[in-house]
């Protein structure tokens, strides 16, 4: 009854508490926050079916769910997602038998910089590059259909995690919205399929069920209809796709956690894929849940908050201490928003920070998640955010971005969380330049010459055949610091049969032989060594193993004699790992069979927005992984510093108030393909779009025939100010002309200075709110 109390406290109180919180802190922000400009023009309604920048959004509304009206919206093609989930297991789509993890995002209430499905401006946006760790992941939010970003599910998928979006009710008017959509059991299925079209529309994998109301009872088998149908209609559109039901409401309608799977929520367990439990449990929990589960106890997920909210261990940097109890009793875990390692700036950096928390969850479980497991294999070691873009060994630009489709496969590396015995640190670093997108792995430290050194990079179960396989990575190195690649083999028969093959990179051959032909089973020069003028070194190599699989593939760090220094620094740099079955280059379909059209195409004060749309004049679905787009003036000259635009992972991409300097008369778009192994299109044989430049009609003009003026508003979605064109007359008909780009702007450093301004003052408003709040459930 303790446990249940302190359940009750933690929970509703405390959201009845923030909501009163919210009901004072708002109006005083609102009063106090100083005004910038002068202009009281409120921020224009967000319309999805007005052409802007494409933005991934939830459904925030029943209508709007019952009505399919996200179907109409200008954003819905591009939240489409173009990664399937890789296949695994037995029957390609199943979850393992035995248990998992599940992570349910929730970091700062979702749809912040991952909300920009084509891209944004920030280099520290938050992501997670764990995969290799977990099993299905969960984009969280408070909106009723919380629809999981495009970004998220690509980068997810690309690993083999399946993604869930999440539909919740919640507080006072979630208890309305529960008594409409359970009116019936005709109304209940109706809304059913409506989430499972858009499961099936957008490309992710299922839903999280989070009912955090209290039902009347007789709502309750209409609630279960609900869930049931959701779950048929799913796995009959979606194989392998999951239904969660989060530990909430009881088979009597209570809004009582449970915190283990019981006699009060089973039922729901029963006619879905799973409980998400409430995290307030004890140690005796999972192992009482397992009994009532039975055959399904993989399918229980024990809740763990990383916040520490009444989570059993404390979560934060202990969260591991209950994932060895559940471990212990072989259920599986759902871990409830990672993102506080990033939200609370935990020291030294996030980097560093989320590379020890996620190392916690590395050391209880050990790795779930093995590639490469098929070809063609590929990666950049991009993470979806960076301080540059490169491709093919040329860079493109030098403007910081975040894009979580560009997400490559991530590296396995170890973390000791101690520099000071560390001879060789490997990390990912985003500002060192690299060989494609915006990631690489360098190694930097101490080796003296003869000394090696071996650095995971992936864990792998790739079946090899009768054929060569060809492995090709590019490097860029200091002196004599040398990188090879240690290929680890598993005899298909004899498992305890291992042979290690190493990689080595171009030099003296007798002396690599001489080097390392006692510490390998075999030692393979490349074949073929090619060097950019950017100082990328690539190297091909090709290895038969019948009858074996890969299972590791480690750096190999080594330094070559030298008379001329005798340094020990070493320092190198691996930019990309490739391995496929044969050593031919991708071909792409000439520009002649594409098939290149813009829509929306606006021009407007000295710039222009246009949607570009493209496929194959066959019908044939593309296929590629994603397209870089670039943009010349006819001469092919840059229209600005840098010509590259941007990636897409759809076949469009959406290009908002483009300038355009005088004296062009028209536009070259390029769409360069890009092959999931990692080979891109010539330039000169892309597809392109050419537009003609309307000088007569360069100006916004509204429909009151005025033009229009930039001003600025505070954003209802409380980021600050943003600047956007608006009618000189400001009239009752006078409609939104558009977004100002941030360079044109004259307000976000000022924004930024204020934004941080309000965010001290409201955590300082806000921990003296939790001290009354402490005081007061002390008392009680």
């Amino acid at each position: 009854m303790l446990n249940l109390f302190r359940t009750y406290i933690s929970r509703r109180t405390l959201i009845s508490v923030r909501n009163f919180y919210n009901s004072i802190i708002d109006p005083i922000f609102t009063v106090f926050s100083p005004k910038m400009n002068p202009d009281d023009s409120p921020e224009p309604e967000f319309d999805p079916r007005v052409p802007s920048v494409p933005v991934s959004y939830p459904i925030k509304t029943l209508e709007d769910l019952k009505l399919r009206t996200y179907f109409d919206s200008f954003h819905f093609q591009f939240n489409k997602a173009s990664v399937p989930l890789r296949r695994s297991g037995v029957d390609g789509v199943s979850l393992p038998n035995r248990r998992r993890i599940m992570v349910c995002h929730d970091m700062a209430g979702g749809y912040t910089d991952d909300k920009w499905v084509q891209g944004g401006s920030n280099a520290d946006a938050y992501s997670i590059w764990h995969w290799y760790l977990m099993d299905v992941f969960i984009y969280f939010s408070h909106s009723l259909v919380t629809l999981p970003p495009p970004g998220w599910v690509n980068a997810a998928h690309k690993h083999g995690v399946k993604v869930l979006g999440t539909f919740i009710v919640e507080w006072d008017e979630g208890k309305l919205i529960a008594d409409q959509f359970l009116a019936s059991t005709t109304v209940a299925d109706m809304y059913a399929e409506r989430l499972s079209e858009l499961a099936v529309a957008l490309g992710f994998d299922g839903w999280l069920i989070n009912m955090e109301v209290s039902l009347d009872i007789e709502k309750i088998p209409i609630m279960k209809e609900f869930v049931s149908h959701l779950t048929q209609v799913m796995h009959s559109s979606v194989p392998g796709s999951l239904v969660i039901w989060y530990d909430s409401v009881t088979t009597e309608g209570q809004l009582n956690w449970q915190n283990q799977l019981n006699n009060y929520n089973k039922p729901f367990f029963d006619i879905c894929d799973g409980i998400f439990t409430n995290y307030s449990w004890t140690e005796d929990y999972p192992k009482l849940s397992a009994a009532v589960a039975g055959d399904r106890k993989f399918d229980v997920y024990m809740g763990i908050d990383v916040f520490g909210r009444g989570t059993y261990g404390g979560g934060q940097w202990t969260a591991n201490v209950a994932l060895d109890v559940i471990k212990k009793d072989d259920v599986s875990a759902a871990i409830f928003a990672p993102g506080w390692v990033y939200e609370t700036k935990q020291p030294p950096d996030f980097q560093t920070a989320q590379n020890r928390w996620w190392s916690l969850v590395e050391k209880s479980w050990g790795i779930t998640r093995s590639y490469p497991e098929v070809l063609p294999f590929y990666s950049n070691f991009d993470r979806g955010n960076s301080y540059h873009f490169s491709v093919d060994g040329k860079s493109v630009s030098d403007a910081p971005w975040n894009n979580l489709s560009n997400q490559s496969f991530q590296p396995v590396l170890e973390f000791s969380g101690d520099t000071t015995t560390e001879t060789i640190q490997a990390y990912v670093d985003l500002k060192e330049s690299s060989y494609s997108g915006g990631g690489n792995i360098t190694f930097k430290g101490v080796l003296e010459d003869g000394a090696y050194l071996k650095k995971r990079i992936f864990q792998g179960e790739l079946h090899m055949g009768d054929s060569p396989v060809h492995f090709t990575y590019s490097v860029k190195s200091d002196g004599s610091s040398m990188i090879g690649l240690s290929l680890e083999f598993t005899n298909t028969i004899n498992m305890e049969n291992k042979t290690s093959i190493l990689l080595a990179s171009s030099g003296d051959t007798l002396l690599t032989m001489n080097q390392f032909s006692s510490k390998f089973d075999s030692v393979i020069m490349p074949r073929h060594v090619k060097k950019t003028s950017s100082g990328w070194v690539i190297q091909d190599s090709s290895v038969t193993m019948v009858g074996s699989t890969l299972t590791g593939i480690h750096a190999v760090c080594y330094k070559t004699s030298s008379k001329l220094t005798s340094s020990s620094e070493f320092y190198s740099i691996l930019g990309h790992i490739s391995i496929k079955s044969s050593p031919q280059n991708m071909s792409f379909p000439p520009a002649s069979e594409w098939n290149v059209k813009s829509q929306n195409v606006n021009w407007r004060s000295g710039s222009v927005s246009l949607k570009i749309l493209w496929t194959l004049n066959s019908g044939v679905s593309p296929g590629f992984s994603k397209y870089n787009v670039y943009v010349e003036n006819e001469e092919g000259k840059l229209v600005k510093s840098s010509n590259f635009l941007g990636v897409a992972s759809v076949e469009a991409f959406y290009i908002s108030d483009l300038l355009v300097p005088a004296g062009i008369s028209s536009l070259k778009f390029i769409i360069q393909a890009c092959g999931s192994g990692g080979a891109s299109q010539e330039l000169v044989d892309s597809p392109f779009l050419r537009l003609k430049v309307e000088g007569e009609k360069n100006a916004r003009i509204c429909n009151c025939g005025a033009e229009a003026v930039i001003r600025t508003s505070w954003s209802k979605d409380n980021t600050g100010r943003r600047c956007f064109y608006s009618c000189i007359n400001k009239g009752p008909n006078c409609k939104f002309l558009g977004w100002v780009d941030d360079q044109m702007c004259g307000c976000k450093d000022s924004i930024q200075k204020l934004e941080e301004k309000n965010r001290k003052l409201k955590i300082y408003l806000g921990l003296s709110w939790i001290m009354f709040v402490c005081i007061l459930v002390y008392r009680l």
